[in-house]
């Protein structure tokens, strides 16, 4: 969902010109598909957009309906209103969004009035805040009209998915650079191209404990690749250590159970959190 998300909001922006292959099924990606559907249907009326649980969704749609003119009404259930929201809220109020909160301030519901807009062209955010945040600004960044610079303040928690927004706008055509804590994307149109969607690393990792926890046994699972963008790859290496072996293969991966062969005993999550439970 991680990739197809980030491709759902790519291809909005590209006005056709990016196509997808391979799309998720889960839940997120549901919500996400059809939440911009109603964002982008011609009633000039106010509409109200309700992404359920979907926290990547509610974070990439707080950017991307500032793009369509039109006043929204941006909410999610009652779990979703707890979760903050400020410091994505701020950073584009920063650059000229027009945002508001309905209840509580920081937190969803959002009230957006889209339009033209950019104040700043730079924006400072934590690094070790959710990265969704920046994801969020980025994928929007080559439609503003100065484009956008993001100074990131402090060390970069889950650095893989802001690298993986970073590639995948790359394949859709949207080039940036990346110097010391600096982001910056330049205004740009997307090009002609096709985003294929990776399966789930982090959901094969369940598969490897499987594995792990056999007597023997090997399992194929089709489609992941060598050089994904997916820092939930890091579940190959980490899965020899409890004995499974991985070997990448034409159209996948084959996972078999081999013996136990190091004192290995600590392990770091920092770029892979949702392999750690």
């Amino acid at each position: 969902k991680s990739e197809s998300n980030r491709a759902l909001i790519i291809k909005a922006i590209s006005h056709g010109k990016v196509r997808i292959d391979n799309l998720s099924e889960a839940d997120d990606t549901v919500f996400l598909t059809r939440a911009l559907e109603v964002a982008n249907t011609a009633s000039e009326d106010a509409k109200i957009i309700d992404i359920g649980p979907a926290g990547t969704a509610m974070r990439f749609m707080t950017s991307y309906l500032n793009l369509i003119p039109g006043k929204f009404t941006l909410t999610g259930t009652e779990r979703m209103q707890q979760r903050p929201i400020g410091i994505l809220v701020d950073a584009l109020k920063d650059i000229g969004a027009d945002i508001h909160y309905q209840n509580k301030a920081g937190f969803p519901p959002l009230q957006i009035e889209g339009k033209i807009f950019q104040g700043k062209d730079t924006v400072k955010i934590k690094g070790d805040v959710s990265s969704q945040y920046i994801s969020s600004l980025l994928l929007i960044a080559s439609v503003l009209k100065k484009g956008l610079t993001i100074e990131i303040q402090g060390e970069l928690t889950s650095r893989p998915y802001v690298t993986m927004t970073l590639n995948m706008l790359e394949e859709a055509g949207v080039k940036h650079s990346w110097i010391d804590n600096k982001i910056t994307i330049a205004k740009q149109e997307a090009q002609e191209s096709t985003i294929y969607i990776e399966p789930d690393w982090s959901a094969a990792s369940y598969w490897y404990a499987i594995v792990a926890l056999a007597q023997e046994g090997e399992i194929r699972l089709p489609g992941l690749k060598k050089n994904s963008l997916q820092g939930d790859i890091a579940i190959a290496e980490i899965m020899e250590y409890f004995g499974v072996k991985t070997t990448f293969e034409e159209k996948g991966i084959l996972l078999q159970k081999i013996a136990i062969v190091t004192t290995k005993t600590l392990l770091d999550f920092q770029d892979c959190p949702d392999l750690a439970p």
